[in-house]
């Protein structure tokens, strides 16, 4: 199978940490031809001027708070066959894009997303899921882990998630892109409304996984509480009046609020917002309804293809590595983990201890993953709670848990290390 070229668009605003560490993660990707575009403010600019390989990404200054706009700078300034889109706030497996597109070689597939874990790197914050006129989900039911392609039923769509999607480039760029009355939350959902009404097949991928931190911002805490809900309020207006029947969209408005106050309040019981937030977070959430109702909303003109070509990204990498011990040689697996990520290598770290701690598994900005936990603890939350295991089984069960979505090589084939146990 040819493998297309691959523009990977990065918004980011106000995070110029982790916007570098989300490229790193994206610059060590075992994909042939992709290149990188940033969108984002000029802290962000600055940020990546700091990086090694900042010089091979096409930076796009913007500072408006527009992220529909923003992921059309990314489409316009993008030259590859396909557009794949993560967050400033994400970093994908290093067979990300491999995984990703290959569903493109059918021709009838417009779209592809794969499934996100959380910020302890095990849990799954999505998988598949289906939405309907109303912004409603439901879980779609994935056995394996083989690409799925799905054309969907009248009235819903196939779900795609910001942080972890990919669309043809002519079949985005010809839609008009994003609708920028979408300021920001629902705008992919919207463009996943539109392919559905043009019968486009989407793609999900269980093994295309992005680790996804929500880190803090503008709108939410470090531990995702809401700040302001008022752009939520918009944007869901702005998709009721566009996909959502008149007649239906004051209940659907209705069971809206209702389940955004009892998130607030669940918010406020673990003592994450005051009582006093709630009635002030609703409020915002109605005003932004009001302002939505009176959004203008324009048909959306084609997104015209990149002048300056394709700017193919190279770095060289040296292949995998495995890095292994016990929890007490932590610091120094650590400053092996980096001297190999200098020199060119994808080290995969692995630290257990005698415990029944539960694992975690974290990207590095310095450029290696750590899963850190108990060697008798569980990695996926559905293992028994304990279980007796050698140090080397257990490392040779963790390594291949991950081993297709990060593409590590066979053990034969791959340079292991493993600490004084």
């Amino acid at each position: 199978m040819t493998q297309p070229p691959v523009s990977v668009v990065v918004v980011s605003k106000g995070r110029p940490r982790s916007l570098r560490r989300t490229l790193t993660a994206v610059s060590q990707q075992a994909y042939p031809e992709f290149e990188i575009i940033v969108v984002t403010d000029d802290d962000g600019v600055d940020a990546v001027g700091f990086l090694e390989f900042g010089h091979q990404i096409k930076l796009v200054s913007f500072d408006e708070d527009n992220i529909s706009t923003a992921r059309n700078q990314g489409i316009a300034a993008a030259a590859g066959e396909i557009v794949a889109f993560i967050d400033d706030d994400a970093v994908p497996e290093t067979g990300w894009l491999w995984h990703l597109t290959a569903p493109f070689s059918e021709a009838e597939v417009a779209a592809a997303g794969g499934y996100v874990r959380g910020r302890n790197g095990i849990t799954f914050q999505w998988r598949a899921r289906s939405v309907n006129s109303a912004a409603e989900y439901d879980d779609i039911a994935i056995s394996g882990d083989k690409p799925v392609v799905m054309t969907p039923a009248k009235g819903r769509a196939i779900k795609t998630e910001g942080t972890n999607m990919a669309f043809r480039r002519d079949v985005i760029a010809e839609m008009g892109g994003f609708d920028p009355a979408f300021e920001f939350y629902l705008d992919e959902t919207d463009v996943n409304m539109r392919l559905a009404d043009q019968g486009a097949a989407t793609a999900i991928v269980p093994l295309a996984e992005v680790h996804h931190g929500f880190f803090e911002s503008a709108r939410r805490t470090a531990r995702r509480a809401p700040r302001d809900l008022a752009q939520n309020g918009a944007s869901m207006a702005v998709f009721l009046r566009k996909h959502c029947r008149e007649a239906d969209r004051a209940d659907v408005w209705s069971a809206y609020q209702r389940g955004q106050r009892k998130r607030l309040v669940d918010y406020m019981i673990k003592g994450e917002l005051m009582p006093g937030d709630v009635a002030r977070l609703m409020r915002g959430l109605r005003k932004g309804y009001a302002e939505g109702l009176e959004r203008k909303i324009t048909v959306l003109e084609r997104i015209p293809r990149a002048s300056d070509g394709f700017r193919a990204f190279e770095r060289q990498v040296a292949g995998a590595e495995i890095i292994a011990g016990r929890q007490w040689r932590r610091a120094a697996i650590r400053r092996e983990a980096l001297a190999s990520s200098r020199a060119g290598r994808i080290p995969s770290v692995f630290v257990f201890s005698r415990t029944g701690l539960f694992h975690r598994v974290t990207f590095h900005s310095e450029g290696y993953w750590e899963q850190v936990g108990g060697l008798f603890g569980r990695s996926d939350r559905a293992q028994r709670l304990f279980r007796i295991t050698g140090f080397r089984k257990r490392l040779r069960q963790e390594q291949q848990r991950v081993a297709r979505q990060r593409l590590l090589l066979d053990e034969s084939e791959t340079s292991a290390r493993e600490g004084k146990a």
